[in-house]
């Protein structure tokens, strides 16, 4: 599949210093990023990122928020409906670091794990992508819908039955 919403930079793009970014995905584009995030449909997305980029640190800090309409089907009412997502976003990349180092590294649970540049590139459309798809609901349903279930073994409402009832009619 062919990757219709990309938005590269390379180290070289980036002065060090802070800038802002603003990404719109037009209407091929929504269509292919509803088929990367598995839902119905895109109606709207943009992302607003800012990266500060400290070359003397090889740290590049990425903060942002990404906006999308999103359409999908409720797993309660099977009826389709659209939510908007808002998620906020801060991570942080480490321009030196590779794949191998970063798998050798030991971090407790609480530390801040960096990202790692892959072929020397940062695509803030993945970044946007990954932020909504990580706010998706597993199970999305409607405002309001709430899950009910009534088992027809419940033991209150189900007549208790002898299990050797059925031994006691065949002595008959």
């Amino acid at each position: 599949m062919q990757n219709l919403f990309s938005y590269p930079l390379t180290l070289e793009d980036l002065g060090s210093g802070t800038k802002s970014y603003h990404l719109q995905a037009n209407h091929l584009q929504l269509k292919f990023i509803a088929e990367v995030l598995k839902v119905d449909r895109i109606e709207s997305f943009d992302a607003q990122i800012i990266l500060t980029f400290s070359r003397k640190n090889h740290r590049i800090d990425v903060k942002g928020i990404v906006n999308a309409d999103v359409e999908q089907t409720s797993v309660i009412s099977l009826e389709k409906f659209i939510k908007h997502y808002s998620p906020e976003f801060e991570l942080f990349f480490d321009t030196e670091l590779t794949a191998a180092q970063l798998r050798e590294m030991e971090f407790e649970f609480e530390d801040e794990v960096p990202d790692i540049l892959e072929n020397g590139q940062l695509d803030l459309a993945a970044i946007a992508m990954e932020q909504l798809a990580l706010a998706l609901d597993d199970f999305p349903r409607k405002d309001g819908e709430v899950f009910s279930f009534a088992s027809e073994f419940d033991e209150d409402e189900a007549p208790k039955e002898n299990p050797f009832a059925v031994l006691a009619k065949l002595k008959k």
